[in-house]
């Protein structure tokens, strides 16, 4: 089964927790603390496996999820971080965040590699929280949570030329006779369902690889046949070979044809319109396809047209040539503006407001991604972590801004779960 998207969520592994422990050790005066610090969490990274062509093992997965960190132990022992959990994907997929919208990765090289989810780190134990003024801290931290996404992962076939057109105008039969793909070929519409891939090797022995894609009609780019979920394919693509029936022989104008593809090709992606394209004006042994050839030419004078009959394999190999030379003066582009993937950079110094206060009913409700890691880091066992947490909740403010909106002694406050009573 072939499958191209799936949507699924990742949650790396969270980081291990902290350790409050002290030295007691005979003929050690003042041993102090000596809780070691939390393992890091496990990440979530997307690699590329050669061997896969579809998305399948990923369909059926609605969750991938890390493992935690080992917790800090005593005698100053740190955690064990957890192994990284590794996805492999075909080559040529592209993982979008489905909250931001931002590209994570497009994984078109070989063992290419991205870091999708990060874990947390791990917590500290009470040794990192030892100072002059307090020799004896006790109390320590949580890990911190993983990275939680929301992904769509979409594959993007990898091909140098891609084969476009309607359905039953012979692109099958093209690829057929110029590689060793055999997809299905019959006399009914929609006959190719998936993609198919060939390796085509010209003349002078260089090679590339060639797509077929399933048959493009009027509003494919709007859902309508098979095109919308196969026109992504395309867009890879250095060459575009639009095959035209020029026989007519379903009753069709093949410059209508020609323009209807086109405008389906815009629409789905206006950059489309702007790879080099061939046309293989297709079927010229049947009766009619000279007359509508030498009125198609009449028409479309900025197009390189090659005559051709793919049943009869006449002209083909006079096409491949052409073909393999062309490849060698066109760059690969990259698919994506480099706007569209996440940039680390832009959002470390984004400055955001590290919480919001809003009055819901009769209880005060602070939400922030800050507040909240504050919040699950926090160990409320003991005294002191309870009072390192209240205290990092004055030096942000919170307290004034709490006072501000009228809150007064006894009043409920809410972070999360979490509920606190208000004092002044």
């Amino acid at each position: 089964m072939f499958v191209d998207e799936v949507e699924l969520t990742v949650i790396a592994g969270s980081g291990g927790d902290g350790c409050t422990a002290f030295r007691r050790e005979k003929y050690i005066a003042y041993g102090g603390p000596y809780g070691g610090n939390g393992g890091h969490g496990a990440d979530i990274i997307f690699k590329v496996d050669e061997g896969l062509h579809t998305l399948l093992d990923l369909r059926y997965q609605k969750m991938i999820k890390g493992k935690k960190g080992e917790n800090g132990k005593g005698k100053n022992q740190h955690g064990k971080g957890a192994d990284p959990v590794i996805v492999k994907v075909p080559q040529g997929t592209v993982v979008t965040d489905l909250d931001t919208g931002l590209i994570l990765a497009d994984l078109k090289e070989k063992n290419q590699e991205a870091l999708i989810a990060k874990g947390g780190r791990g917590g500290r134990g009470n040794t990192a929280f030892k100072t002059q003024t307090n020799t004896a801290p006790n109390f320590s931290e949580n890990g911190e949570p993983g990275e939680v996404r929301h992904l769509k992962i979409e594959l993007k076939l990898l091909a140098d030329v891609g084969l476009v057109g309607l359905p039953s105008v012979g692109k099958s039969t093209i690829i057929s006779k110029v590689s060793k793909s055999k997809p299905k070929i019959a006399a009914y519409h929609f006959t190719t369902l998936t993609p198919n891939l060939g390796v085509v090797r010209a003349s002078n022995q260089k090679t590339f690889v060639m797509a077929d894609l399933p048959g493009l009609i009027e509003g494919a780019s709007q859902g309508e046949g098979l095109g919308d979920q196969f026109l992504r394919h395309i867009e890879r693509t250095r060459v575009l070979l639009h095959v035209i029936d020029m026989s007519g022989s379903e009753m069709r104008d093949p410059y209508e044809d020609y323009c209807l593809i086109n405008k389906e090709l815009g629409a789905f992606n206006p950059k489309l319109l702007q790879k080099p394209m061939v046309i293989l004006a297709n079927k010229m042994d049947l009766p009619g396809a000279d007359e509508h050839l030498q009125e198609f030419k009449q028409k479309v004078t900025d197009q390189k047209i090659f005559a051709i009959s793919a049943f009869e394999d006449k002209g083909l190999q006079e096409v491949i040539d052409y073909l393999s030379d062309l490849l060698d003066t066109i760059q690969s582009e990259d698919l994506y503006e480099q706007e569209a993937f996440e940039s680390h950079v832009l959002y470390t110094f984004k400055e955001e407001a590290p919480y919001t206060i809003t009055k819901e009913d009769d209880e005060f409700v602070i939400s922030g991604a800050g507040i909240e890691k504050l919040l699950k880091m926090t160990k409320f066992t003991t005294e002191e972590g309870r009072m390192r947490f209240a205290n990092k909740l004055r030096k942000m403010g919170i307290d004034d801004e709490l006072a501000k909106m009228g809150a007064k002694d006894g009043d409920m406050v809410r972070i999360l779960d979490f509920y606190f009573e208000y004092k002044e």
